[in-house]
């Protein structure tokens, strides 16, 4: 790792000489005219902080719905120059008060490519994230409101940010998890109690427009080929997810078994006295935490770490099926917590208290020997991939919005695994394509209707009875397939917006049609 060098710093695209002197809440913010784009939850947010601090503030969004001009008038009220909504006012910069912006403050999801933020930086304009503003005015009244432990990944940053969360708590801290889940980061900043620590989940694209944020820890989870359109390249992806460790200050966490992640710690700009800590779920080596028989211990945050480890709790604390990124998710966390000086009774009781979310490798029965999951938010192949690597023989619910990613690799490295495979959503061929390549033994079920490989793999029996129902279909077709010490998993690799809502849709309906099955029977000629 780099040491991080103090001295005068230059302004550059993402700043001006008077963007480098707001750098608390008690800054002269008073006058910057600032153009918001996006009218969604970090939008807002960000739109109702500026006002408050007292900038001049023009938001826009193309979509000019219902519940966007009720937040309009919400935000009318609270004393916004102007918002602009409709697709005519996103095309260019507007101008802030009849002058050009001074700042922009985009929503994640806005691509550098987007026309208003081209035409900002056409014009010098500098452009910062909610995550970038919220780090610059988190000191107020000459104190910090609060130390952040940022965590970013393509897959799985979720739990651990909850998990991360549940230990500061169980250490006594005030913390709540925040950035891209939870609270909009702003809104926690400006909570008036304040916090002791932050667990901040950063997507790519916060990453993209956070420039100057110094977190007292910090991880990148894992790398996986993923917004590629966003960020234009692989390698400006890479770079976005490893400025999750620039200015560090205590720890920066890697992954021991993704050597890329361990590269960007090398690479990293940090302050001096930065420490690199591994995690692995196999047996640590010193400054690592990691798994000795079924523990989690810590090589990294004891004095006498060269022939020694702190027992931070068992694997069973984390719940009746323990798959393997779940382990290093809860060591990734400790990590963190311990950089910020909590004893190792407060990893453990953090992982006793966690909660996970819903659809996430969740056990939605375990009957007559048979293991329902539901992983409906396993949306890509990676994520997949890790569902898959919990279990040996796998009635595989599979499918949905393809994105137009390649399945060959996920087939290919778990096709030992797979008993059946039952394919929903709209387009199946991605997926019937790389497991005809790649498992061609495996037996395949299609819904009625759908059109023959040639090779007989379509759904019979009781399942064409719901085929117009995709996840009752799928479910009844897995309950005639699966035998006793079978998992039945939904973990889709795929998005669910073809034939549902949302993730969550996908994972409720997938909840209820188990259940209605009433203890499925795994022979469906029984009564």
């Amino acid at each position: 790792m780099s040491d991080l060098h103090e001295g005068t710093v230059t302004p550059r695209s993402w700043e001006t000489p008077r963007l480098e002197r707001l750098t608390t809440w008690d800054s002269d913010w008073a006058g910057l005219r600032v153009v918001v784009a996006g009218i969604g939850a970090s939008g807002f947010s960000a739109a109702d902080t500026l006002i408050e601090l007292g900038a001049t503030v023009v938001v826009v969004d193309a979509l000019a719905g219902p519940g966007n001009e009720a937040k309009a008038d919400t935000l009318r009220i609270v004393g916004v120059h102007d918002v602009l909504l409709g697709a005519d006012h996103v095309e260019s910069l507007p101008l802030v008060d009849g002058a050009p912006a001074d700042l922009v403050v985009p929503s994640p999801g806005w691509r550098p490519t987007h026309p208003l933020l081209t035409d900002a930086a056409a014009s010098g304009i500098p452009v910062w994230g909610d995550v970038e503003l919220a780090w610059r005015v988190r000191v107020r009244g000459g104190r910090p409101t609060a130390e952040g432990l940022t965590i970013t990944g393509p897959n799985g940053k979720t739990p651990p940010v909850g998990l991360t969360e549940s230990m500061l708590l169980a250490g006594g801290k005030r913390a709540v998890a925040a950035g891209n889940v939870g609270t909009p980061i702003l809104d926690v900043i400006r909570d008036p109690q304040g916090y002791d620590f932050l667990a901040v989940e950063l997507s790519s694209f916060q990453l993209h427009w956070a420039h100057s944020i110094s977190p007292l820890a910090s991880v990148c989870l894992n790398v996986a080929e993923d917004h590629v359109d966003w960020h234009g390249s692989y390698e400006a992806y890479l770079a976005a997810k490893a400025s999750v460790y620039e200015r560090t200050r205590v720890a920066c966490v890697y992954n021991v078994e993704q050597r890329e992640t361990e590269a960007m710690v090398e690479e990293a700009e940090v302050v001096e006295g930065c420490r690199a800590v591994g995690f692995t779920t196999g047996m640590p080596s010193v400054s690592m935490m990691g798994v000795v028989e079924d523990l989690l211990v810590d090589r990294a945050f004891i004095e006498q770490r060269k022939d020694s480890a702190a027992e931070l709790g068992a694997i069973r604390d984390l719940g009746e099926v323990v798959p393997r990124h779940l382990v290093a998710n809860a060591l990734a966390a400790a990590a963190l917590v311990r950089a910020a000086g909590l004893p190792s009774g407060a990893v453990r009781d953090g992982i006793r208290n966690f909660q996970p979310g819903e659809h996430r490798i969740q056990v939605v029965a375990n009957e007559a020997g048979v293991l329902w999951i539901n992983d409906s938010k396993a949306t890509n192949p990676h994520a997949a991939s890790a569902s898959l690597a919990s279990f040996r023989s796998v009635v595989w619910i599979a499918g949905g919005l393809s994105k137009g990613v390649s399945y060959d690799e996920l087939v290919a490295a778990h096709a030992s695994r797979l008993k059946a495979v039952v394919l929903i959503g709209v387009d199946p061929e991605p997926l019937r394509t790389a497991l005809s390549r790649y498992a061609p033994g495996v037996p395949v079920s299609l819904r009625p209707g759908t059109e023959d490989d040639g090779a007989g793999h379509r759904a019979e029996g009781p399942g064409t009875t719901t085929a117009d129902d995709p996840i009752r279909w799928a479910v009844t077709e897995a309950a005639r397939l699966v035998e006793d010490g079978d998992t039945v998993l939904m973990a889709p690799a795929a998005a669910s917006m073809d034939q549902f809502t949302s993730y969550a849709h996908r994972g409720t309906a997938f909840m209820e049609a188990v259940r209605a099955l009433g203890g499925p029977s795994t022979n469906p000629e029984e009564p």
